[in-house]
């Protein structure tokens, strides 16, 4: 009961993966990145699958088959593809569940107005290449409430290494018996 499979690097041949199946019904995250992949035709039906990684691949069109496939995808990475319109990613509207969409580094990133389009195209969707419509950055992180702790340690100031301070007075002092001359003289 496989629920993540990275299959990063991995060379695709003819659009697909070999022994990627229908029989992963429990995955929930899979990676494919920089896998050479065209097409989306031979992606196995994968009903619980949340993230999808697809990002530095040759994908250009053929989207619409996420929606019957993969219906519950929250999270879709297609950076540094050949994405060039919004009829592309207009076949993305049936994805009900999509938060997050990555464009980056695709063509369809110089269009004028380009985040806007997206937006309004894709009404579901919170998050925008990292951003939401008002800029604002997506958690970093697959659980989101660690993410937001990871925010506030920089504001809060509580967090950071365990013991912080006091680790830096204890290596003061070691190095500075050295300094004060008692160690050398032995």
């Amino acid at each position: 009961k496989v629920t993540e499979l990275v299959l990063d690097n991995c060379r695709s041949s003819n659009g697909e993966i070999e022994g990627l199946n229908d029989s992963f019904k429990e995955l929930e995250f899979l990676s494919m990145a920089s896998v050479e992949l065209t097409s989306l035709a031979k992606l196995p039906t994968l009903s619980k699958l949340r993230k999808l990684e697809l990002s530095d691949n040759i994908i250009s069109g053929g989207l619409e088959v996420l929606a019957e496939r993969c219906p519950n995808l929250t999270y879709l990475n297609l950076s540094g593809n050949k994405i060039k319109d919004l009829g592309t990613v207009e076949a993305l509207q049936n994805l009900k569940n999509l938060k997050s969409l990555d464009l980056f580094n695709c063509e369809i990133t110089n269009l004028e107005d380009y985040r806007d389009s997206i937006f309004e195209l894709l009404q579901q969707i919170t998050y925008l290449d990292g951003f939401d419509q008002e800029d604002n950055e997506a958690p970093d992180s697959e659980d989101d409430e660690e993410g937001d702790e990871d925010d506030d340690n920089e504001d809060e100031g509580e967090a950071g290494p365990p013991g912080e301070y006091e680790e830096e007075d204890d290596e003061d002092d070691g190095g500075s018996d050295l300094g004060e001359g008692e160690e050398e003289e032995e």
